[in-house]
């Protein structure tokens, strides 16, 4: 999906990465380009081994793209790579491993299952054979310095559990299927501490986007009723697949014992964008200057006491959403948020109407539901974000992508 695209380049995905659309399927022409520098990529030039525990959904070989072998992960960096080729819930959903002698479905790669939705007893075990992978890898190369990059096909619809967290919880479902998550990060900490590498391991935990509140009102085809399923975004608005706030708003939360102040909570806003500049700072990775970088450095936020600086010494934070025919429909600047256009999955669009010329403003860290304009009180603010997000459009559009280069 658009959203791992953007935390493995840090650059918009949609628009700077060419891919022309917020989901790429196992069809598509279109696949992350070889020219993007990746944060796998970035590592494995400093000598990281590099591993990716994830579902992929970043196109895979197929008779749009020639069956490039350039579609899935170990052309972007990872020495090693255990997932899903798109969402589990795709009929056509295949688990791949990556082997060097792997000729199934594609060289370099074995297929261990393929339509997935109609294999459940391998649908429930995935989040315990991820985890299972992420414990070897760790063990395997505790001697040397690796990166991971684990990414749960759950809490995705529909939902799937090992059977002994099945109707353990008291939230159902959802609530079985977060408790598997949560003891299998807690399987991945256990193996970092006995490995005795906790104190030089930096864990970054966060989410994809918020959740799918689509099917909070109706029964799908596949998933059935899942209107207890998808969770909920509340105090926020809306949830995936939109610009309000329900639908970026995750947790982030940064683990680095004897590194990170225990139980500092920050309330500056960051970004998955800000992951790859904050990592490659962090291990002497240069950043590529051939390119417009979306992120920022954040590392100062992490570090101790004496060596933390300013919030002002950091970059100001900025975030771009974008809407119908994944154009920039928002920006985020500090504590303000203009829309020129509200995009959501519901088709709601609560009462409100926005252009560029009529734009909404919000001020997100006061009013966290959207639920107060305050364009015609606050004209600078809003005059100053319409002058930047039309300067980024124009940036996106002069800078254009390696695909459109081509």
């Amino acid at each position: 999906m658009q959203c791992l695209a953007l935390f493995l380049v840090n650059r918009t995905s949609t628009w700077r990465s060419g891919l022309d659309n917020w989901v790429i399927g196992p069809e598509h022409a279109k696949y992350l380009h070889p020219k993007e520098l990746t944060i796998a990529e970035g590592l494995k030039n400093q000598g990281y081994q590099t591993a990716m525990f994830s579902k992929w959904h970043l196109d895979s070989p197929n008779k749009a793209n020639n069956m490039s072998k350039d579609s899935l992960p170990m052309a972007h960096g990872f020495d090693y790579w255990f997932g899903t080729n798109v969402s589990h819930d795709y009929a056509n959903a295949k688990l791949l491993k990556s082997t060097t002698s792997g000729t199934q479905f594609v060289a370099g790669y074995r297929e261990v299952a393929s339509n997935l939705p109609s294999h459940i007893e391998l649908s429930n075990t995935l989040t315990q054979r991820y985890t299972d992978k992420v414990v070897s890898f760790i063990e395997q190369n505790k001697a040397d310095p690796f990166f991971a990059y684990i990414a749960f096909n759950q809490p995705h619809l529909g939902l799937h559990v090992a059977p002994e967290f099945k109707g353990k919880s008291r939230r159902g479902l959802l609530g079985d299927v977060m408790a598997e998550i949560d003891a299998s990060l807690a399987r991945v900490i256990i193996a970092i501490n006995k490995a005795d590498i906790k104190e030089n391991t930096l864990i970054i935990f966060s989410s994809d986007n918020g959740p799918w509140v689509k099917f909070q009102q109706q029964k799908h085809r596949h998933y059935g009723d899942a209107r207890l399923d998808v969770g909920y975004a509340m105090p926020f608005r809306d949830g995936k697949g939109s610009n309000w706030e329900g639908g970026h708003r995750v947790p982030g939360i940064f683990y680095w014992p004897a590194t990170i102040i225990a139980e500092n909570v920050d309330q500056a806003p960051t970004s998955t964008l800000d992951v790859l500049p904050t990592v490659f700072s962090l291990t002497g990775t240069p950043l590529p200057k051939d390119r417009a970088i979306d992120g920022r450095d954040v590392s100062a936020y992490l570090l101790g006491s004496e060596t933390k600086v300013k919030a002002a010494d950091i970059n100001a934070f900025k975030f771009i959403y974008s809407g119908k025919l994944n154009q920039a429909t928002a920006l985020r600047m500090g504590p303000w948020k203009l829309v020129t256009d509200t995009y959501s999955q519901l088709g709601d669009n609560y009462g409100y109407q926005a252009s560029i010329k009529a734009p909404l403003l919000f001020q997100v860290e006061h009013d966290l539901s959207e639920s107060i304009d305050r364009a015609e009180e606050h004209p600078q603010p809003t005059k100053r974000l319409r002058r930047a997000l039309a300067h980024y459009q124009q940036s996106i559009e002069a800078e254009g992508s390696y695909w459109h280069k081509e």
